[in-house]
Parts: structure tokens; C-alpha cells; sequence
């Protein structure tokens, strides 16, 4: 079992930045992959950004490639999603996950096992 938190989440101005924090609990941190989703209203849920159980590989959305950093961090078995240069259209609920069945980051939801309860994004124009 995997317990995940999200906090970070906010009102921001176009051109902003957020650090999201996804705290982890339950099974060991290192044993699954973990990734970041969001749902903006009236869209199906997205993939945002993916990192491997060592965080040698990330995974990135177009969309986001070049303005959102993923790492996590063993020692406080906390999933980062640093974001800047933000946009309107970032807005979402933020979801993070985690993958027991796979230590690659994947870019597809059904990969993952566990998910947090949301953070809410907001970036004004």
C-alpha cells in the first residue's frame, strides 16, 4: 500500500512559478515510479511529467518540456513537480502517483496504482 499527500498548490499569475510536494508513505519510497497528472474542468486527466524509481529517467509532456522539473527525494520520500513560466491554461487539479508495478515513469494513468487526493492550480491571466 501507498498513501500520497499533494500540497502546494495555488493562485498564481501568468509567468509564475509552484513547487508542488507529494509526500509518500506505506511501502518503501524507492520500490515504484512515480508521475504527476492533471484534470482542468471538462478534460479527460493528462500526463504531466513521469520520474523512474532512481530518478535516472524523467518523462515530460510537450506541453510542459522546458518549464516543469520533476525529482523526488529519498530521504523524505517526497514526488516534486517544480513549475514555471506558468500558463493559464495550467490550470488543474494536480495529481500525483505512484506505480507499484513498474519502476519506469510512464505517460499513461492506467500504469499507476496509487494516487493522491489533488491540488488545485490556478493561473491567472
Amino acid at each position: 500500500q501507498v498513501q500520497l499527500v499533494e500540497s502546494g498548490g495555488g493562485l498564481v499569475q501568468a509567468g509564475g512559478s509552484l513547487r508542488l510536494s507529494c509526500a509518500a508513505s506505506g511501502r518503501a519510497f524507492s520500490d515504484y515510479a512515480m508521475g504527476w497528472f492533471r484534470q482542468a474542468p471538462g478534460k479527460e486527466r493528462e500526463f504531466v511529467a513521469a520520474i523512474s524509481w532512481s530518478a535516472f529517467s524523467t518523462n515530460y509532456a510537450d506541453s510542459v518540456k522546458g518549464r516543469f522539473t520533476i525529482s523526488r527525494d529519498k530521504a523524505k520520500n517526497t514526488l516534486y513537480l517544480r513549475m514555471n513560466s506558468l500558463k493559464p491554461e495550467d490550470t488543474a487539479v494536480y495529481y500525483c502517483a505512484a506505480s507499484t508495478t513498474t519502476v519506469w515513469g510512464m505517460a499513461i494513468a492506467t500504469a499507476y496504482n496509487y494516487w493522491g487526493q489533488g491540488t488545485q492550480v490556478t493561473v491567472s491571466s
